[in-house]
């Protein structure tokens, strides 16, 4: 008996030995890039992810002859129950659900199950569902001092879904509200490097870099960040007025040019329009005649004492 436990031991060392060895050569091998897909990546546990498929073997938590007795009487359970055992064994999951089984707390080979019909022993197996569907989040108003030292209030929504059910329920305790909590910490801390100008002309490219960021931040827990939305940005009431009378004070200057401009052009065309009558005596005659005309058109009580033109034309010589 001591013979035969003294060879499992040094077997056990040396098979581990020579994984512990591969492992770490196949991390060295492995290029550390951030585009680097998620099947490349060794994650925390030792295990390589592509989608829902999943090699979750690992002899080194092979737990021997406890572990397949208590399987054996699991089994054994089911048989002397049953058909009222497969009120316990059947589980149904839906089509936007998938269910990760713990066997004696270790995941098992397949990984996730579903959607559909699925089969559990009791006593042995637990199982956690998770929802695949896209989920949506306010995240709550966050008081910001911007880069130009002016104070804001930004709140934003999150688009987000789960795509592996496994290491969302392994890597992390609660996948939905750690990412509520990171987006609202990376809101912070990138709208805090930018001014109050860029968060309000560059809304497109502020949500690209909070997405960026937060799908990077959240690719080991399972969760792909899809969108990221600056909602409204709420200014001080001091600085809304000041910017209201800028803004006013701009309009007027504006509006005082134009007038100013407009009377310059004017008074070019009187000058213009002075010069001709000049050049032709008849015409301020004709100017006359048709200003008269034109009074007379208006219902009013003004009265008119026509004077001829050239009794005017003979004081003026005096006058000089």
């Amino acid at each position: 008996m001591y013979s035969r436990s003294q060879e499992r031991d040094d077997d056990y060392r040396r098979r581990y030995s020579r994984q512990d060895v591969q492992y770490t050569a196949n991390r060295n091998q492995q290029p550390l890039e951030s585009s680097m897909n998620l099947s490349q990546r060794p994650t925390a546990m030792g295990y390589h992810y592509s989608g829902e498929s999943h090699d979750l073997k690992d002899k080194r938590e092979e737990s021997g002859y406890c572990f397949g007795i208590l399987i054996v009487l699991s089994y054994f359970l089911v048989v002397i129950t049953f058909p009222l055992s497969l009120c316990v064994c059947l589980k149904v999951v839906q089509e936007y659900e998938r269910a990760v089984i713990f066997r004696l707390g270790r995941i098992l080979e397949n990984g996730a199950r579903g959607p559909g019909l699925f089969f559990i022993l009791p006593c042995v197996d637990t199982y956690s569902k998770v929802d695949l569907r896209t989920v949506t989040f306010d995240v709550p108003p966050q008081e910001i001092l911007t880069k130009d030292s002016v104070t804001v209030a930004v709140d934003a929504v999150v688009y987000f879904r789960i795509f592996n059910s496994v290491i969302s329920i392994t890597n992390v305790e609660d996948a939905a509200k750690s990412t509520k909590l990171l987006a609202a910490t990376t809101l912070r801390n990138v709208l805090g490097t930018k001014t109050l100008h860029e968060i309000l002309a560059e809304r497109d490219k502020i949500d690209n870099v909070i997405q960026t960021s937060l799908d990077e931040a959240t690719d080991p827990w399972g969760v792909k960040v899809e969108r990221v939305e600056v909602k409204d940005v709420r200014l001080p009431v001091a600085l809304q007025k000041a910017m209201a009378a800028e803004a006013e004070a701009s309009r007027d200057a504006r509006a005082k040019f134009i007038a100013a401009e407009g009377e310059m052009k004017a008074s070019r065309g009187l000058k213009e329009a002075a010069d001709i009558i000049n050049q032709s005596p008849i015409a301020m005659q004709l100017r006359y005649l048709q200003t008269l005309t034109q009074i007379a058109a208006e219902k009013n009580s003004t009265i008119v004492f026509p004077i001829p033109i050239e009794l005017l034309q003979a004081v003026a010589p005096n006058r000089r």
